[in-house]
């Protein structure tokens, strides 16, 4: 079990990374004019994002192990809010998807300033999970 929560905790250690960094690309993106740092950029973005999206997999296939299969949290509310604090970063990554190609297809219309806001929310998700998982509050 400690090797499931080494490599859990690892993990998404690396999927947060992704998490946290991508947005930033977005944000050069959007104020970028030069076609070939643009091409750069997105060059970035995609490897990112399927690095992201490799890390996740077995990053939430450890958490599902531990609460489904060893049963750590069952029956107690802290691990229902962190499986729906989860859940809404999947939704964050997948939106990632999404911008992305939006900016592939050249069709951005957000500015620098909401890429910037859009770049915090994976760090309330973090602080939510983290303190879930810590303090237990019920």
């Amino acid at each position: 079990m400690l090797w499931i929560k080494t490599f859990h905790i690892v993990l998404v250690a690396s999927w947060f990374a992704g998490l946290f960094y991508l947005p930033r690309i977005f944000v050069n993106l959007a104020m970028e004019t030069e076609a070939a740092a643009t091409a750069r950029l997105l060059i970035m973005a995609r490897k990112l994002f399927r690095f992201m999206t490799v890390i996740a997999v077995p990053a939430l296939a450890c958490g599902l192990y531990l609460w489904l299969g060893i049963g750590i949290g069952s029956g107690q509310g802290w691990i229902h809010a962190k499986v729906g604090v989860v859940v809404l970063l999947v939704i964050y990554h997948a939106f990632c998807g999404v911008l992305l190609r939006t900016f592939e297809r050249g069709e951005n219309k957000r500015s620098d300033k909401w890429y910037r806001m859009f770049n915090e929310l994976p760090v309330l998700g973090m602080l939510a999970a983290v303190a879930l998982v810590v303090i237990k509050p019920f």
